[in-house]
C-alpha cells in the first residue's frame, strides 16, 4: 500500500487516511497489552482497579485532542454528536456497536478455526472469556455504583447491562428466595447457524467460562449453575439457561 513511499509525511491523501485509521487500530491494541500486562504482573483484582482509571483519563484526553481537529465539540467528556443525535439514530448506534462487537469476536473465531481448525479455536475462545467477562462484570458494577456485594438484585442489573443485552433476547425468572433462573431466549450466533441448517454451536464450555466469571466478579458470593447449553438438548424457548443462587450462610 505504501510502495516507494520512505516517510509518512510522503504519504498521499489516500494513504495517510489509512494509516490515520491503522493508528486508531495500533492504540486500541496497545492499550489493551497494557492491561493484559498488568493482570500478569499485579493479578486481575489490580488491573482491573488500574483499567478503569486510566481509561478515563486516556478516554478523555484523546477525545479532547480529537475534538477541534474533527470538528465536534465535547459535552460531559463525550462528542457533542451523541447528544444531538434523534433517539431512534441514539438507539440504532448503541444496537450497532454490540453487533460490531459480536461480529469482532466471530471474525477471530473463524480466522484461528480456518488456520488452526476449530479444537484451537475454541480453546483461545474460552480462554478470552475468562479475561473479559471479570471486565465487563468490573465496568458495569462500576457504571451502576453497585459495590462489592449487591447480591442476586445486583446482577440481575448487571445482567441487562452486558453487550450480549443490546442483540439477544434474554429473560429472567424467579425461583426461590436466594435462586433466579437466566435464559438466553434468542441468540443471534445461533440463529444464523439454525437459517443455515446447521446445529447448534457447542458453547457450553465458553459459557461455563463466561457466566461463572461474570456472576463471581459482580459478587464473589454467587454460585453458577448451568441448566443447559450447546451441545445440551434444550427447549425451542431458550438456547442456553443459567441458574444463580447464594447460600442462606453467604447472605452475610
Amino acid at each position: 500500500m505504501y510502495e516507494n513511499v520512505n516517510s509518512v509525511e510522503d504519504l498521499d491523501q489516500r494513504q495517510t487516511a489509512h494509516y490515520v485509521v491503522d493508528l486508531f487500530h495500533r492504540t486500541i491494541i496497545h492499550h489493551a497489552l497494557w492491561y493484559n500486562e498488568v493482570c500478569h504482573q499485579m493479578g486481575q483484582e489490580k488491573a482491573l482497579e488500574l483499567l478503569k482509571a486510566t481509561a478515563r483519563i486516556s478516554g478523555e484526553m484523546q477525545l479532547r485532542h480529537l475534538a477541534p481537529l474533527l470538528g465536534f465539540d465535547l459535552v460531559e467528556g463525550i462528542p457533542s454528536t451523541l447528544f444531538e443525535m434523534g433517539p431512534e439514530k441514539l438507539q440504532e448506534l448503541r444496537v450497532r456497536m454490540a453487533k460490531n462487537w459480536l461480529a469482532n469476536d466471530g471474525v477471530w473465531f473463524q480466522s484461528i478455526e480456518f488456520a488452526e481448525g476449530m479444537n484451537e479455536a475454541k480453546r483461545c475462545n474460552d480462554s478470552c472469556w475468562a479475561h473479559f467477562s471479570p471486565f465487563e462484570a468490573e465496568m458495569i458494577r462500576d457504571q451502576l455504583n453497585l459495590g462489592r456485594k449487591p447480591g442476586l438484585d445486583g446482577l440481575k442489573r448487571a445482567l441487562a447491562f452486558r453487550v450480549y443485552a443490546n442483540i439477544n433476547k434474554q429473560s429472567i425468572s424467579e425461583e426461590t428466595e436466594n435462586s433466579f433462573v437466566f435464559q438466553m431466549n434468542a441468540c443471534r450466533v445461533q440463529q444464523a447457524r439454525n437459517r443455515k441448517g446447521l446445529a447448534d454451536y457447542p458453547c457450553k464450555s465458553a459459557g461455563l467460562v463466561e457466566y461463572t466469571y461474570f456472576a463471581r466478579t459482580i459478587d464473589a458470593r454467587i454460585q453458577t449453575e448451568c441448566i443447559g447449553c450447546p451441545p445440551d438438548e434444550h427447549p425451542e424457548e431458550w438456547h442456553c439457561a443459567w441458574r444463580f443462587s447464594m447460600d442462606s450462610e453467604r447472605l452475610v
